[in-house]
């Protein structure tokens, strides 16, 4: 009889570990974002052309002046690193001097904690290019809005676009890329 009265609180507690621990692993690794997909679909912003008081409303035929168009400034395209990644990015500047990043035809794996990041890292291929974004300048565009699609990141007006050369999808909670594309900045 002694065993038994032992036996029953042993397994009680080893239980309740195992709960709890399972319980932590649940939420650490949040596995059901391996089959949740969260799309999004976002227009490139509008942007209202500067207006200035002594600026002439028409052009110099008496047409009426069209405001500037978007100016892309740099784009890439993104390579796997963790997860199979594909997409394009472009840094576009709007007619009214706000830039902004934008993720077009995204396609990566969901993940807990995925951030957006300029960053001054290169981009490597393979493994070796995993963990080096974290280890220079970097600038977190917030988190990621979703896996697949194409969505829009407003750039701060005092990022200077000279000092980074790439975007990271960057996983926050275990410190690494699940894809990253190198920018080109466009011909002036």
């Amino acid at each position: 009889m002694r065993t038994s009265v032992v036996r029953k609180p042993v397994v009680a507690i080893g239980l309740a570990v195992v709960a709890v621990v399972a319980a932590a692993g649940l939420y650490w690794f949040q596995p059901w974002k391996l089959w949740v997909d969260r799309t999004v679909r976002e227009e490139l912003p509008p942007a209202a052309a500067p207006v200035s008081p002594d600026a002439p409303e028409t052009g110099a035929d008496g047409a009426p002046s069209a405001p500037a168009g978007p100016k892309v400034l740099a784009s890439g395209s993104f390579i796997s690193h963790e997860h199979a990644t594909k997409g394009a990015v472009r840094i576009v500047e709007l007619a009214d001097g706000s830039r902004t990043l934008r993720l077009e035809g995204l396609d990566t794996s969901n993940g807990p904690d995925l951030r957006v990041w300029l960053t001054d890292a290169p981009v490597k291929e393979g493994v070796a290019g995993w963990r080096v974004f974290d280890d220079g300048a970097y600038v977190s565009l917030g988190k990621l809005k979703g896996n697949k699609g194409d969505q829009n990141y407003a750039l701060p007006a005092d990022v200077d676009l000279g000092r980074y050369s790439s975007v990271a999808i960057w996983c926050d909670r275990f410190d690494v890329s699940f894809g990253a594309a190198e920018l080109s900045k466009a011909a002036a």
